[in-house]
């Protein structure tokens, strides 16, 4: 982050502008707004500029810049055609001590003003960080349309009444959590529409509702598949649950964007497991869900893909069922369905596989997999392993032995969805090779079978390396038909 974002509180206090065109006017209309005490220095106004020292709300110079125009002053823009001028105004600034902008000119800023959506006393700022000015104006028309002119009135009703919350809501985690019912519920709507005063009845009501129940409040558990690492495949009831929790547990396997959008406030936890060190046990993991819901917190458990998928979730919501602990499971997409998508892979085909099994690739304790081989040898059959890479040669050697043809198209996908995603396509005999010259990491998922000649053809996304050696004459035939489907 390359600006530290912030909001100043300008009221009366002394600010400089240099230049007097369009530019400076508008920057002038900015700080009037912020009711700031404004001095301008210019040799020549536009007619605003004018009128605005004609109703003496801005004080005038008009004379070149002085070193002096500096002294007392909290801020300076320097908006001159000038490049050379406002780059002096900078250098000046800097050495007093005075925070300064130059127009148009990021290297020569020490702030920058971002576009703005004003519903005061609701603000949302918008900054590209100078380098793309542009690209910012455009998303803010595009927020100007999810945020209607009234949520400033909304604004200003929860104002209104924030002390008197505080005052009855002894916790932080009960304030917030009472303003997101008023905020998000029938009393916002009627502020929303003009209905002031029904929504105060209906705001009285449930603060002394809330009051009353603060210390009797169990909290919640929500079981979230936070999908294969890409945070814009989360569902929307994801979203809003995570930005909801008070503290989030979560696996390594969830991607760093995702963690991304749990709110700042909230507490993250890492319960990690990693082969031969696990960090916590899953009945440790179990009892945090347990004693945190007990405390009145919304609780976020938070796994990659989707956590009914060797993802430990049953386990964990029978431990809540026991303790009398409400929950909800909002399912995510799974590392199958997303990695192979991503990778141009469809787990499905009606000329090639009319089946698709999701096999766990995890070892027992004496190294051997526990897995009905037999069942896993048909040709026109998806197998998707998971945790599979440490034990890929087995998993290779085992389903030869079996009876799977060693030509069979096989891939391995690495962080699928994510900007670090690749993709290593082979044949079963050939895939640990593949792996090893990709030199392909955990987590990565493992797919066999005929779909998998799809990928050099339908490949989208990532890095791809390799390709398989089976020719199939029907390909192209077949790919229009998927495509067509």
């Amino acid at each position: 982050m390359d600006y530290y974002p912030i909001f100043l509180k300008l009221k009366s206090q002394h600010c400089l502008v240099v230049g007097g065109g369009d530019v400076a006017t508008r920057k002038v209309e900015r700080l009037l707004a912020a009711e700031a005490s404004i001095t301008l220095v210019a040799m020549q106004l536009t007619p605003q500029l004018d009128q605005w020292r004609q109703e003496e709300k801005i004080s005038v110079k008009q004379r070149e810049f002085s070193s002096t125009d500096l002294y007392g002053k909290r801020l300076v823009i320097a908006a001159t055609a000038s490049s050379s001028l406002n780059q002096r105004i900078y250098a000046e600034a800097e050495a007093t001590g005075v925070i300064a902008n130059a127009v148009d000119d990021p290297e020569y800023c020490r702030f920058i003003t971002p576009a703005v959506i004003d519903r005061s006393p609701l603000v949302v700022a918008i900054s590209s960080g100078g380098t793309a000015p542009v690209l910012s104006r455009m998303l803010r028309q595009r927020i100007e349309t999810l945020v209607p002119a009234a949520y400033g009135r909304l604004a200003r009703f929860a104002g209104n009444f924030r002390a008197r919350v505080k005052s009855s809501l002894s916790s932080v985690q009960a304030r917030r959590h009472f303003w997101e019912t008023v905020l998000t519920g029938p009393i916002a709507d009627k502020v929303l529409n003009g209905h002031e005063s029904k929504a105060v009845t209906l705001f009285n009501t449930e603060l002394e509702k809330q009051s009353h129940d603060q210390t009797r409040q169990l909290g919640q558990v929500s079981l979230i598949g936070a999908g294969p690492g890409d945070p814009e495949l989360l569902t929307l009831k994801a979203l809003r649950l995570i930005q909801q929790a008070d503290v989030v547990l979560h696996d390594k396997l969830v991607s760093p964007p995702v963690l991304d959008l749990v709110r700042r406030e909230a507490l993250k936890i890492s319960v990690a497991k990693k082969k031969g060190h696990h960090s916590i046990s899953q009945e440790d993991i179990n009892s945090k869900l347990i004693q945190l819901a007990r405390q009145g917190k919304r609780v976020c458990r938070l796994k990659g893909g989707d956590p009914f998928i060797f993802g430990r979730g049953g386990e964990e919501l029978t431990a809540l069922v026991d303790a009398q602990i409400p929950f909800q499971v909002v399912p995510g997409i799974s590392a199958a369905n997303g990695c192979s998508t991503y990778a141009g892979i469809p787990l499905t085909h009606r000329d090639h596989a009319n089946s698709v099994t999701f096999v766990t690739g995890h070892t027992q304790n004496d190294g051997e997999l526990d897995v009905p081989w037999p069942s896993l040898v048909n040709n026109r059959q998806t197998l998707v392993f998971y945790m599979g890479l440490t034990s890929l040669p087995l998993i290779c050697e085992q389903l030869q032995i079996h009876g799977l043809a060693h030509d069979t198209p096989a891939a391995a996908i690495q962080q699928g969805t994510s900007t670090d995603q690749h993709l290593a396509v082979s044949n079963l005999a050939d895939l640990g090779s593949a792996v090893e010259n990709a030199k392909l990491h955990s987590p990565t998922l493992i797919i066999i079978g005929q779909v998998v000649q799809f990928a050099e053809k339908l490949h989208w996304f990532g890095e791809l390396s390799g390709k398989t050696e089976k020719a199939h004459p029907k390909c192209d035939q077949v790919t229009e038909r998927v495509e067509s489907d």
